[in-house]
Order: C-alpha cells, then sequence, then structure tokens
C-alpha cells in the first residue's frame, strides 16, 4: 500500500502493479484486494493474476490444459498451481527455476525461458503461461507462439494487454503475441 499511495502522487491515469507472485498467494482473497487498491487509487488497476485469468479466457474454452514457467521455489509455485485450478485450468506440466533474489530472476537468459517453455510443453497442453514479473520473458513467449502454434503468454504482456482493455483501448499491437494483436 505505501508504494501504491507513493506512485499516485504522480497521478496516473491508470496503475500497473510490476509483482505477480503476490497477488497469486492472494488468490482466494483477490478480489476483495483488487477492490481495496481501486479504492485507495481512485482509478483501475492491473494484477499480473487478474491479467493471466482474463487473456486465458480470451482464448476461449478449447484452453484447460497448461504448462507454467515459474522463477519461483516450490511454495511459491505450489500457490500459482492452487490459482490456476481455482480458476478452472489443469496445470499439466510446471517448471519453477527456483531463482533466489529478484536479480537472480532478472539473469534467467532467453535460452533458458526457451529450453523452459519447451520443457512444459508436454503432454497435450493447451497453452503456456509465464509468471513472475521480473523474467523477461515477452520476446521469447511470442516467438515461442509462433513455433508451438499455440497460446504463450508472458505475465508481463499479459498484464499490458489487461491494463489497456480495461482502460478502453482496444489497439492491435503485432510483434508481441497474439494476445496483443488479435485480442
Amino acid at each position: 500500500m505505501p508504494a501504491l499511495e507513493a506512485v499516485l502522487t504522480c497521478d496516473p491515469d491508470y496503475v500497473i502493479l510490476g509483482m505477480s507472485s503476490e497477488t497469486f498467494w492472494m488468490a482466494s482473497r483477490i478480489a476483495p484486494v483488487a477492490e481495496k487498491l481501486e479504492r485507495i487509487a481512485k482509478r483501475g488497476v492491473a494484477m499480473g493474476s487478474d491479467a493471466c485469468r482474463a487473456a486465458l479466457r480470451a482464448y476461449g474454452k478449447n484452453v484447460k490444459r497448461l504448462g507454467v514457467v515459474t522463477p519461483y521455489m516450490p511454495v511459491g509455485d505450489k500457490q500459482v498451481v492452487r490459482f490456476f485450478t481455482e480458476c478452472g485450468y489443469e496445470v499439466v506440466n510446471l517448471l519453477g527455476f527456483k531463482c533466489r533474489s529478484p536479480t537472480a530472476i532478472a539473469a534467467v537468459s532467453r535460452a533458458e525461458l526457451r529450453d523452459a517453455i519447451n520443457r512444459v510443453n508436454r503432454g497435450k497442453v493447451d497453452a503456456i503461461v509465464q509468471v513472475g514479473t521480473n523474467l523477461a520473458c515477452a520476446e521469447v513467449a511470442a516467438t515461442a507462439e509462433f513455433w508451438l502454434d499455440k497460446p504463450v503468454l508472458a505475465i508481463n504482456t499479459a498484464t499490458y494487454w489487461y491494463a489497456l482493455r480495461q482502460y478502453g483501448i482496444k489497439d492491435k499491437i503485432p510483434g508481441w503475441g497474439s494476445l496483443l494483436s488479435e485480442y
């Protein structure tokens, strides 16, 4: 809350939270948390968990089985699985990098992300979701969609898409995956 209050001094039109693990941990309480944040902010607030849920719904009812890539330790991975399960999805495969710090998350390479996406794409996976806002996966995910021919969602791309759509901006943006270019 103190960070939100500090950023509000800039009077933004909309707030995007650049954190994801906490939003997955609060999954069962997410609506009250989102409502509280918007009440304090007096404007829209986008969170990664809400964005992932909305993005997966945009792809339709054929998306049921997920491969998930995280930077988290097993305790965080468990919360991510719980969140997606509560949303009605089956997490078929999960790869957690077990990063020990935010800077370690940021140090995960494009090649490691590519390999992780390929590893979770086993067993009739309908879509792949990458969580953890400090993983730089937007470009890798957009490229992976091309070679896998299925949705590959990077949480930062999904959160940006969600914020735009919630704010009423419907522009299509090519080059960052099907979510931004088609939905």
